[in-house]
């Protein structure tokens, strides 16, 4: 296992098994492999689940700590889950980084490294946070694997734009600012911004930025075409997408274990239909879902919505040559 990388906790992936042959009868927890990522390689279509224990950016933006125990616990709720997909389809868990003695920086460039990696093998990286800060380790891997000069759109789907000044130091409400003030070639799209849950300052910076952004009150399941046709728009104007969930998007009677909840949060309908929509378009490259707060949860409904918004990444991301 690379020294980066700790290795899948014993017992995560386990669950009911309905027969141990019949493939139709199969849930994640008998299909997993867990292998290390320099030596694997995949015979067929593969998503690659890679956590980031983190919370350090959730603390220095002054929010809820827990958010690091995500990653296992989602691992856990996705093991449940029934498994679809052909033969040729594969999913792999190659272990956790984790933030050590509060050093986000490394961890989010270590978190870079292993994302490149796995695009470079042309497999899918699935990042369960962790803090949101994970998207910006996440967009290092990202940029580092398409090159400097590529058109990259960063679609996110988040209650709060996380474009707050970072003069004294990052967090999980900084990386788009650090993204957007570093890189000409990248682009940012928001969806199910709060009005009350950002400051006028931070509708300023959007504006000032070139942000794309739709508004939580004007997004309705009766309007997710609109919604949908305004991020297919935006991903034809660029080279490569990476898609990022921030739960805290979600209303909080679906998703009370956030960091920062929101009670006019958007429909869990309404975030499936922007993830199929956007993982099923060729550009997308990976995909990350952050914030997710087992401390703060209650009787495990949010983990279980969020792994069930992951099967809905992967199971779009594999199905895009299924016929």
């Amino acid at each position: 296992m690379s020294s980066l990388i700790n290795e899948v906790k014993e017992g995560i992936w386990s669950g009911r098994t309905d027969h141990l042959e019949n493939r139709s009868s199969f849930r994640y927890h008998q299909i997993i492999q867990l292998p290390e990522v320099e030596d694997y390689k995949s015979n067929g279509e593969t998503c690659v689940i890679l956590g980031f224990e983190s919370e350090e950016g959730v603390r220095r933006n002054k929010g809820n700590i827990g958010a690091a125990k995500a990653p296992n616990a989602l691992r856990s709720e996705l093991a449940k889950l029934p498994w679809k997909l052909p033969l040729e389809k594969h999913l792999a868990d190659i272990g956790t980084i984790a933030c050590r003695d509060e050093n986000l920086e490394t961890a989010q460039e270590q978190l870079g490294e292993v994302v490149t990696k796995i695009l470079s093998k042309k497999m899918t990286p699935i990042i369960l946070g962790g803090g949101h800060e994970t998207a910006y380790g996440h967009y290092l891997g990202v940029r580092n694997y398409i090159g400097k000069q590529a058109k990259l759109g960063i679609i996110n789907i988040d209650a709060h734009f996380d474009l707050r000044s970072y003069d004294e130091q990052t967090s999980s409400g900084t990386m788009f600012k650090q993204i957007l003030d570093q890189d000409e070639n990248c682009s940012y799209f928001v969806a199910g911004i709060q009005r009350y849950g950002n400051t006028q300052e931070l509708f300023d910076r959007a504006d000032e930025l070139g942000a794309t952004y739709i508004l939580e009150e004007s997004m309705k399941i009766s309007e997710m075409d609109h919604v949908n046709a305004r991020s297919n728009d935006f991903i034809s104007q660029h080279d490569y997408i990476m898609i990022t969930l921030c739960t805290d998007v979600l209303n909080a009677a679906f998703a009370p274990g956030v960091s920062a909840s929101s009670p006019f949060g958007l429909d869990p309908s309404i975030v499936r239909s922007i993830i199929r929509n956007v993982t099923a378009n060729e550009k997308t490259l990976s995909f990350d879902i952050s914030e997710v707060n087992p401390l703060l949860d209650e009787n495990n409904r949010t983990v279980k919505l969020g792994a069930y918004l992951i099967n809905e990444a992967i199971t779009s991301f594999l199905g895009r040559n299924i016929k």
